[in-house]
């Protein structure tokens, strides 16, 4: 593989079907984006696989739905890990990135560098969110951890939420190519049965703590389909799936060239952060001067933090709140600019 073909592939997700199987799914690669993802934070090494894996799951997932603003990932749990959280939002036009951001929230105290990462989260929900903009409301589906992984969930909420057989294989960490320093890479291949699926599963599901799976959900020719097209995504190596030495449409006729793969355009995938200070000021605008004031430090100045780029932002408590007296430029504030 050329060092071209590796720079045109990278942080991108490639839609596909397989049209004997009637099977969609999705091929992603994420490189620089992970990398730029993780560092803005200091994370312990759990914590960055956790997110990794949340990332990655996030561009498979996002590339998958209509989407025209943007759909969220969440897990939060009871444990050292409480919080993962990631967003992916569609592009603003044709031809344009999506942009994907993550961030987590963990006890350094209570964590143990020696423990499986996902068990660190303890017991919780793993949700999918999707926010589709202005004059929508938003869609939420959440489901209990369970299965051992994020991917795990991820496959059983589609299962249970959806009614959607769903299937991911996912390989990430960090890597060194030849001339080159240590960086992220990732990559991962999503399988999903295509609508209809029965709409007539088994109340009670056969999975971890009673949720449904795609035994539940589809028999006969669709369950035989199915199942072959795990076997095969089943014999797919961790260097496969990360490159770069293979291109996602090479693995593709790899795997399941006799189910007879058909391409789509593939979507480039970019870190993004929407935070702003407008945005920041607008969070605090339903709160009163009072409020302001308590937020205020010894310096005189209302402070934020992004959770997600680290962003720091500063303002004059003045210009606050929905009593404020000022304008953003700090000019008096009449009751007409309201």
């Amino acid at each position: 593989m050329s060092k071209l073909s590796q720079i045109a592939w990278d942080d991108t997700v490639l839609p596909f079907q397989l049209d004997r199987s009637d099977i969609r799914g999705r091929v992603a690669r994420l490189d620089g984006v992970l990398d730029n993802v993780l560092s803005q934070h200091d994370y312990p090494r759990a914590v960055e696989m956790l997110v990794a894996e949340a990332a990655l799951l996030t561009a498979l997932i996002g590339q998958t739905i209509k989407l025209r603003w943007k759909l969220s990932l969440q897990v939060r749990g009871n444990g050292p890990i409480r919080i993962i959280a990631t967003d992916y939002y569609a592009p603003e036009k044709d031809g344009a990135p999506a942009r994907i951001r993550a961030w987590a929230s963990f006890d350094p105290e209570r964590l143990n560098p020696k423990a499986d990462p996902f068990e660190q989260i303890g017991k919780g929900y793993f949700a999918i969110l999707i926010d589709q903009g202005k004059g929508t409301t938003p869609y939420q589906g959440i489901t209990p951890l369970s299965e051992g992984s994020l991917r795990a969930c991820a496959e059983a909420y589609f299962a249970q939420s959806e009614q959607l057989p769903t299937r991911f294989s996912l390989s990430f960490g960090r890597s060194i190519l030849p001339g080159q320093g240590e960086s992220w890479r990732a990559g991962g291949v999503m399988l999903q049965h295509m609508p209809p699926a029965s709409p007539f599963a088994a109340k009670d599901g056969s999975g971890d703590l009673g949720l449904l799976t795609a035994d539940d959900i589809l028999d006969g020719e669709e369950g035989e389909n199915w199942a072959r097209a795990n076997i095969l995504l089943d014999t797919v190596e961790d260097m496969e799936l990360i490159g770069p030495t293979v291109q996602p449409t090479e693995l593709l006729v790899r795997l399941f060239h006799e189910e007879a793969p058909r391409v789509f355009d593939p979507q480039r995938v970019e870190f993004g952060c929407t935070c702003s200070a407008d945005r920041v000021r607008q969070s605090l605008s339903i709160y009163s001067a009072r409020d302001i004031a308590h937020m205020t430090t010894d310096d005189g100045k209302v402070t934020a933090d992004c959770q997600f780029c680290g962003a720091h932002y500063e303002f004059d408590p003045l210009t606050l709140g929905f009593e404020a007296q000022k304008n953003p430029d700090g000019t008096p504030r009449e009751a007409s600019d309201e």
